[in-house]
């Protein structure tokens, strides 16, 4: 079955939608994404992904080519012509179209492509095993930059290794995930580390930090040590779509008693709830 996807203006099959090769993001990644998911035709937490959307171009310094309430009506029409639902949404704004100078272009207006795939709401989870490797990323991943080649490799490497995922390394301090937030616990604390351009500060992680915290559960931003992750008790991945992804194994090593510790399952009782009240 076909979806619609939307750009500059059209709604239409998304086989049948062109963006010129001259474009700036196919040219030179030059734009900035959202992803988020879709439950029960409602935009999950669409209001944070649309003003860290706006954040995010101020920041590359492309023009917003929308205000909030257009962002809003778009994607409302385009989740209802895709048959509202379950979705995933990926929204992408480039600086436009331009001959292929590295320099901004002057008078160009901004590429906005949205597209949606169906989505199947996550009730087993499948616990992960992940690699720790490298962070190779640029200095600037608080930028949800569409220019994404570290991150590929980065995950491919984890497929390679049978994986779900990649845990990266910086100055053997954990960042994130290839396409993903870390958190731990050891000592009845939970842990992620701190917002800093090194890390994108997810939505899915901030709201968990909000969940735990609202539940009396402590959180710390604070910086995890690559050598302390084989002797934590217990480790989750978050993301839009993923959720909250328990981690059972690192390089080969159990995480805790190798199976999704008390932590994660409160913290994914308190997510489903707020998923499930969201969606009504």
């Amino acid at each position: 079955m076909s979806t619609i996807a939307y750009l500059n203006g059209a709604y239409g099959p998304i086989e049948e939608t062109r963006i010129s090769v001259l474009d700036r993001g196919f040219l030179f990644g030059d734009g900035v994404y959202e992803v988020f998911p879709v439950y029960g035709g409602k935009g999950f937490l669409q209001d944070r992904h649309l003003e860290r959307l706006e954040k995010g171009l101020a920041t590359v310094r492309i023009e917003n080519p929308h205000t909030r309430a257009q962002w809003n009506e778009l994607l409302d029409e385009l989740i209802r012509r895709n048959g509202g639902g379950n979705q995933a949404i990926y929204l992408q704004v480039t600086r436009g179209v331009a001959p292929r100078l590295h320099a901004f272009p002057e008078g160009v207006t901004p590429t906005v492509l949205v597209t949606s795939r169906p989505l199947a709401t996550a009730t087993d989870i499948k616990p992960a095993r992940v690699v720790t490797r490298p962070d190779i990323r640029w200095g600037r991943c608080d930028i949800k930059s569409i220019s994404l080649l570290g991150n590929v490799l980065l995950r491919q490497e984890a497929v390679d290794a049978d994986c779900t995922e990649s845990i990266l390394i910086r100055d053997n301090q954990v960042t994130e995930g290839a396409a993903s937030n870390v958190f731990v616990v050891r000592n009845n604390r939970v842990v992620t580390p701190p917002d800093k351009r090194l890390l994108f500060s997810g939505t899915t992680r901030n709201l968990v930090i909000e969940l735990a915290t609202a539940a009396g559960i402590p959180v710390d931003m604070a910086s995890i040590p690559a050598t302390t992750l084989h002797d934590v008790d217990e480790m989750w991945i978050t993301g839009s779509i993923m959720e909250v992804v328990p981690v059972i194994e690192v390089d080969g090593h159990p995480v805790g008693d190798g199976r999704p510790g008390p932590f994660w399952k409160k913290i994914w009782s308190l997510f489903q709830d707020y998923r499930d009240r969201y969606s009504i």
